[in-house]
């Protein structure tokens, strides 16, 4: 099994369905979180940031309309037990909001008492948690809780507050679980990129490092959205982080849009949808700067605005990826799979409230978890497609070695042809001559052929040529190559072997083939053949060794054929000159 096909049984068999238990967990446990929001039951005043906390008593609070003109001063939101109800005193504040330079949390008691409890900008103290929260615990006492006031100093919007009491103990369950849930998902995304950007640098895919850019941002993205990040960077908590992350949400979005649009072939998009979808990814990062030094009531405004934008981005990458697939591209088909979960994420949180489910992460949870599909689904399928093309790619070579080696075959005997015998016998010849070995060509050739043909047909003569092959064929070894040099001739190269013991040698190979039973062919006649013999020392190149070795082959045809002639060539001292030796059949 491939790689690929490894990780995409991986995914589909643990990942995916691990994803998927968790959201149903997150959604299914029950929580006795009360939510708090300006009018239901938030009252709410304001007054000069000058004002101590302890002025508490001496404010006015209204529980009709949207308080204004708050973020250059301070806004007090305060809520209390229905009538006929009482809090518990073992209740937690959390709150999701960070855009303010300063929050103070006051839990007041039946008796009167007013136990006070604050973070600043740039100091969370232990009260951060994984979410994007922040953990209030109201002073365990005897005495029922009435109030529960919050400060906001210079809080940048009122609408993204949300604010939730809930049970010490769920409080801990919750916080455990998010923090559980958002460290695998930013584990996933940062295994994604390494391994995309890993694959980019291997097979030089832009489209892959656009995608590993998308993972990181993502990653970057989910630790300083839920505050991971203050852990080793704790002066980064409140606005700074929240600028950050609005700057890299949007980022993301760009990214993305590149990423999924630069994947797919030009040619299979319209060009002015193309550039429509660039155009509004590249917007909505370019938006991200400004939105993210905003600080003003309208902020949660100019978000709704921006998600406009962005479905409309979305939709121009889907009819992108719809277009291209319909055409055949196989990368806008696998972005369409792993696209199609969050881009539906993000349309239903730009179109429904989901702020205060998921245990109060609410969109943020759920674009977090959608990233990670979408980063595991392309990962895993451009690991499939990769292994695919190096599936195909390692057929193709093997089919142009196979076409190779058959170009250098003979297709009636499956010896080697004369180009392929040249190629192989060059590098014995080369390092017999630096060894200063004999080396020695046997030409053989069948006598009278023409005649077999003639009388019997070529079909037999084919035969007669294959069964002469196969007998050849049996000398094949490290240090004797042969091969059919063409027609009813044969080619057999030795090295080492020379004098007597090379004549018995060319002796036995003509007698072998004149042993050969043809009778079932050509009836009882027999198949005999001429052996021309050159011995070079030390070895030459082929062609010196067939030239002599064709001579010899001569010089044993006019000799009365069915023998064996050998000519030597030694570089002797001067005064010796090539020597001749003929061996007749008895």
């Amino acid at each position: 099994m491939t790689a690929g096909g490894n990780l995409w049984t991986m995914l589909r068999g643990r990942l995916l369905p691990g994803l998927a238990m968790l959201v149903c967990a997150l959604l299914a446990v029950p929580s006795h979180a009360e939510t708090l929001k300006v009018g239901a039951p938030l009252c709410h005043a304001q007054s000069p940031l000058g004002l101590p906390d302890a002025g508490l008593g001496s404010l006015a609070f209204s529980c009709a309309g949207s308080p204004a003109g708050y973020h250059k001063a301070s806004l007090w939101l305060r809520a209390a037990p229905e009538r006929g109800r009482r809090w518990r005193s073992d209740v937690a504040l959390m709150i999701h909001q960070s855009r303010f330079d300063r929050l103070a949390v006051a839990f007041t008691y039946a008796d009167g008492q007013t136990r006070w409890q604050q973070v600043r900008q740039g100091d969370y103290g232990s009260r951060w948690r994984a979410g994007g929260q922040i953990v209030f615990e109201a002073p365990e006492r005897t005495v029922p809780l009435t109030a529960v006031t919050m400060r906001f100093d210079r809080l940048a919007s009122v609408d993204l507050l949300r604010a939730r009491l809930i049970p010490k103990g769920d409080a801990v369950v919750q916080s455990t679980g998010m923090a559980i849930a958002i460290g695998a998902a930013l584990t996933l995304l940062l295994v994604s990129g390494i391994y995309s950007l890993s694959l980019a640098v291997a097979v030089r895919r832009s489209y892959l490092a656009w995608q590993a850019g998308w993972s990181a941002t993502m990653l970057l993205w989910g630790a300083v959205w839920s505050q991971a990040h203050l852990g080793l960077l704790p002066w980064l908590a409140g606005t700074a982080s929240a600028k950050i992350g609005t700057f890299l949400a949007c980022l993301a979005i760009a990214v993305a849009t590149a990423s999924a649009v630069l994947a797919i072939d030009a040619r299979l998009v319209a060009r002015r949808l193309r550039l429509a979808a660039l155009a509004l990814g590249g917007f909505v990062g370019v938006v991200g700067v400004p939105l993210a030094l905003i600080r003003s009531e309208n902020l949660a405004r100019w978000g709704d605005l921006l998600g406009l934008v962005i479905l409309a981005d979305l939709a121009a990458v889907a009819a992108c990826l719809g277009l291209a697939w319909r055409r055949g591209s196989v990368e806008a088909r696998d972005f369409l799979a792993a696209w199609c979960l969050p881009m539906a994420v993000l349309a239903f949180i730009h179109i429904v409230d989901v702020d205060d489910s998921l245990w109060g992460g609410g969109s943020k949870v759920m674009v977090l978890l959608a990233a990670t599909w979408q980063a595991l689904w392309l990962s895993a399928s451009a690991t499939r497609r990769l292994a695919q093309l190096r599936i195909e790619r390692d057929r193709a070579r093997a089919a142009e070695a196979f076409a190779q080696q058959l170009a250098r075959r003979d297709p009636l005997t499956g010896l080697l042809n004369r180009r392929g015998f040249v190629e192989s016998v060059t590098p014995l010849l080369a390092r017999a001559h630096a060894d200063d070995l004999v080396a020695a060509l046997l030409v053989v050739d069948i006598d009278r052929f023409k005649s077999i043909n003639d009388v019997h047909g070529h079909d037999a003569g084919d035969a007669v040529l294959c069964e002469v092959a196969r007998r050849i064929e049996r000398w094949e070894g490290p240090m004797c190559s042969v091969a059919r040099l063409g027609g009813e001739e044969f080619g057999l190269l030795t090295v080492g072997m020379e004098g007597m013991v090379l004549a018995r040698f060319a002796e036995s190979v003509r007698r072998g083939i004149a042993a050969c039973d043809h009778s079932v062919l050509i009836g009882e006649g027999s198949v005999t053949a001429s052996v021309g013999v050159a011995e070079v020392r030390p070895a030459g190149d082929f062609q010196q060794l067939y030239r002599l070795a064709d001579e010899a082959l001569y010089d044993a045809k006019r000799g009365g054929r069915d023998c064996v002639v050998i000519q030597r060539c030694f570089n002797d001292p001067p005064g010796d000159a090539p020597g001749r030796e003929a061996a007749f059949s008895s």
